[in-house]
């Protein structure tokens, strides 16, 4: 082949990642969870900047030496969701630490388990001011300085597939109650927000493989009932989880906002 012929060739640009989040500071609460610590290493080795918070400040800080060992940008600090004054102070915590807030992450969530017939006010509104109004608030301060420095952002929650189902012979009053509130609360956020630049959306497993649902997984009548509806015939890891959330939070989701994407392993079109 000739020199100009070679030469003639269009050169072709290199094509974007669209799940790029390199230097974008993300607030992940509930981060040493864990679908939240899954989260906040698969963020930190995509090169985000990586907030980790929740009660404990103990282990968020056993997770930020793990990513700083790493090599990897990460602050933890502790709050507690259910007062809006400290969830403020938080968001205030990250900007004034990582210089800024592109990316919320809500894992927070909590259970406790009443037949209905026995569901308790104390228990009713202990679920519900940690899955629910902390999404609120939560949402809130983190839009309160987005909008204010006009730089957009992207919300992603953890919900459940109990947002929509209820659950056979357990008592989830509290819990599909408040997961179910926070689907309807992620689409008006998501309205809300859109003039802004604000990505609003959420990601509803089914049971992950986690501390919060051990008890439930080590019973073996319950877990092969429950592995028996799922079409996919396992339950979920929290890997499984990871790759919907970055999506949301990454370029590729710039127009999807007011979405809750069911990981489920299929279970939901099969009820």
């Amino acid at each position: 082949m000739a020199q100009s012929e070679v030469d003639s060739r269009p050169i072709r640009a290199a094509a974007p990642d669209l799940f790029d989040i390199r230097g974008k500071v993300a607030f992940i609460a509930g981060g040493y969870g864990g679908i939240g610590a899954a989260i906040a290493r698969e963020f930190a080795a995509r090169g985000a900047h990586v907030a980790v918070a929740g009660r404990s400040a103990e282990r968020a800080g056993q997770l930020v030496r793990e990513l700083s060992d790493a090599g990897q940008t990460a602050v933890g600090f502790a709050f507690d969701v259910r007062w809006p004054g400290e969830i403020r102070d938080a968001i205030a915590q990250v900007v004034e630490d990582l210089g800024g807030l592109d990316i919320l992450v809500n894992c927070v969530g909590t259970q406790i388990e009443e037949p209905m017939l026995e569901v308790t006010e104390a228990a009713f509104d202990s679920v519900y001011a940690v899955n629910l109004k902390a999404a609120m608030f939560l949402g809130q301060a983190a839009a309160q300085y987005q909008v204010a420095e006009g730089i957009g952002g992207r919300h992603i929650h953890i919900l459940s597939v109990r947002s929509r189902l209820g659950l056979r012979a357990r008592g989830y009053s509290a819990y599909v109650a408040s997961k179910g509130g926070l689907e309807a609360l992620i689409c008006q956020h998501a309205v809300e927000l859109a003039p802004y630049g604000i990505t609003v959306n959420g990601v509803a497993p089914t049971f992950v493989r986690t501390n919060l649902v051990r008890d439930y997984l080590e019973d073996p009548e319950f877990r092969g009932a429950l592995e028996a509806r799922i079409p996919l015939g396992r339950i979920a890891q929290t890997g499984d989880i990871i790759g919907p959330v970055t999506f949301f939070a990454s370029p590729a989701a710039a127009y999807v906002t007011g979405q809750v994407l069911f990981v489920d392993g299929g279970i939901s079109a099969s009820q």
